[in-house]
């Protein structure tokens, strides 16, 4: 058993760093929401003294949030090259769509149970993606039908399933730039979210599944696709 001197010692030391990791999670919530809203491409180097400054954090801080990040698959660490936003593959695609069919379409079972509170959410991203469609404005399509699904996940009503498919959205946003025309990826989905929505609205949760598998099937190929090489 430790000494209890030793305990009190090693709990001292430890709250030292709550304030540091408590900001590493807020600047970790933050560069990932640059991320699902598209700012920060795959690829793209994020520039460790440039991004301190511009925070006025420690770099100490900062690299506690990329390793955060790290974690979650959305940054990479290159051997003295620096730290850059992950470029995923078709494999990564085929699994995080595994992961989509999981949780969504067990969420949209559950339609006869949704409060209006998320009934609001859900018709709220649609109406949002109609309107960045019609002023062609793709990425914010693509911001909104990411807010559609996470609006879905939350029909499980599980704060678990939410927090993990918002990481899961923040990779999917990485993906969705392999798409080079982005009106041709996105422009099909806009109808189909609204055609999901009268679904679960309606509390047909078995038919909005049927639905939502096709929709998902459909998404996952055109992503595939995009990974094929060209020649």
């Amino acid at each position: 058993m430790a000494d209890v001197d030793d305990v009190v010692i090693s709990l001292a030391h430890a709250r030292t760093r709550i304030g540091r990791v408590s900001v590493a999670e807020e600047v970790a919530d933050l560069l990932r929401e640059r991320i699902i809203e598209g700012v920060d491409e795959p690829g793209t180097q994020l520039l460790e003294t440039e991004i301190a400054d511009q925070l006025a954090i420690s770099r100490n801080t900062l690299r506690e949030a990329f390793r955060l990040l790290g974690h979650e698959r959305l940054l990479e660490h290159r051997r003295n090259r620096g730290v850059f936003v992950r470029v995923l593959s078709a494999e990564d695609v085929a699994d995080l769509y595994r992961v989509r069919r999981v949780i969504e379409v067990a969420a949209v079972r559950r339609s006869k149970e949704a409060p209006p509170a998320v009934l609001a959410s859900i018709k709220e991203a649609v109406a949002d993606a109609e309107r960045a469609a019609a002023q062609d404005d793709w990425k914010a399509v693509g911001t909104a039908n990411s807010r559609f699904h996470q609006a879905l996940v939350t029909l499980n009503q599980s704060p678990r399933l939410d927090e993990s498919m918002r990481h899961l959205l923040a990779e999917l946003r990485l993906v969705f730039h392999v798409m080079k025309n982005p009106r041709s990826f996105h422009e099909p989905f806009v109808a189909r979210n609204r055609e999901l929505m009268a679904l679960i609205e309606a509390g047909e949760g078995q038919a909005a599944a049927r639905y939502l598998e096709s929709y998902l099937d459909e998404a996952e190929q055109m992503l595939l696709r995009a990974y094929e090489p060209t020649g």
